[in-house]
């Protein structure tokens, strides 16, 4: 005999407060575990097409956990140092692209011409502190990091967990499955079915498109010779994980320098307009539609709220798990509102038979 409603909502209600509380109390210290698992999910459709031809899973796990690596020691050997590089100058040069920009600006609207508008002396102090804090705020963002995200964590704590989960997924996803209430393994099993789908999707698919897209921004700006062209490629595609905001920021920032390196030479600066333009297109018609489908079910303004909310109470970690939870509260919230449509509280007695 099934347990009562109230006695099954008891008990999932204090199973998610525990786990709430757990992820609050821990904190940092389940991060190395957070990031391992979220590489071997992100790992596991390899793993499993490996399998497909012919691999075992321990050969497949083998295989991709040493490209895997070979990848990450090649970025932070080739890539970090002049990202770093390039982040550093940037923040030096930003005087003179806001004293450009303030030039600009006054040619074109003579009335920001005034010594006391609000709008110049903004302007006019925006570059100094960019510069003046700007150091501070690197220097404390790679400290926190470093602090965060330790040499121990990234070099072996986290390959360690990812090469054990992704050997081992299949059999705890069964696991999982056996230990399901009898009476809701099919919901539950749906309901995981769809969050996985929707996670695949969002995650796998717009980490595809924000790779490609950085990449690509990179490469198009270093080509045309937009200064510090990596650094904004880079911060274009991070930021494109949220819907129009990396192509706007990115598009913000190069057009700035843009003015600034080629003031006066607009078939560069129109070109540096073009890049993210094309981007967006291709972005929009093609890899969005095909990379991650119309069918995610996670609005921006949801997956922007996540984002805030859990990296306002978990820190680094609510950051990492935001998208996983957004993406399974709405499933839950769908699922929530077809048995709402479909109970007596939403029909009433209209639908009911006449006697």
């Amino acid at each position: 005999m099934a347990l009562p409603v109230e006695t099954q909502v008891k008990y999932w209600g204090i199973a998610t407060a525990v786990f709430l509380l757990v992820m609050w109390a821990l904190g940092d210290v389940i991060l190395p575990f957070v990031l391992g698992m979220a590489l071997a999910y992100c790992l596991d459709p390899i793993a499993d097409w490996l399998e497909s031809h012919g691999f075992s899973r321990g050969w497949a796990t083998g295989i991709i956990t040493f490209f895997a690596m070979l990848l990450f020691v090649l970025a932070a050997l080739l890539f970090v140092p002049l990202l770093l590089g390039q982040a550093a100058g940037l923040i030096e040069v930003a005087p003179e692209v806001a004293s450009n920009l303030q030039t600009a600006m006054t040619e074109r609207f003579p009335e920001l011409g005034d010594a006391n508008s609000t709008i110049r002396r903004s302007l006019a102090t925006l570059g100094d502190t960019i510069r003046d804090r700007g150091d501070e705020l690197l220097n404390a963002a790679l400290a926190s990091f470093s602090g965060l995200v330790n040499a121990v964590v990234l070099f072996v704590i986290v390959p360690v967990v990812a090469f054990y989960l992704l050997y081992d997924w299949d059999r705890m996803i069964a696991r999982i499955d056996a230990l399901l209430p009898r009476d809701h393994a099919p919901v539950v099993r749906d309901l995981a079915s769809q969050i996985d789908r929707t996670m695949a999707g969002f995650v796998r698919g717009q980490g595809t498109v924000c790779l490609i897209l950085g990449i690509y921004y990179a490469v198009a700006l270093m080509a045309v010779g937009l200064n510090f062209g990596l650094i904004i490629g880079f911060i274009a595609g991070a930021l494109t994980f949220i819907p129009y905001v990396g192509a706007l920021v990115g598009g913000l920032l190069a057009l700035g320098l843009a003015l600034f390196q080629f003031w006066g030479d607009w078939l560069w600066i129109a070109l540096v307009w073009a890049i993210f333009q094309s981007g967006q297109f291709v972005e929009g018609n093609i890899l969005t539609p095909r990379l991650v489908g119309s069918s995610v079910g996670l609005h921006p303004v949801w997956l922007i709220f996540s984002l805030s909310a859990f990296g306002a109470m978990f820190g680094f970690v609510g950051l990492l798990v935001a998208v996983p939870v957004a993406a399974m509260i709405g499933v839950l919230v769908r699922f929530a509102i077809d048995q709402y449509k479909t109970s007596r509280l939403y029909k009433g007695l209209a639908e009911q038979d006449p006697d």
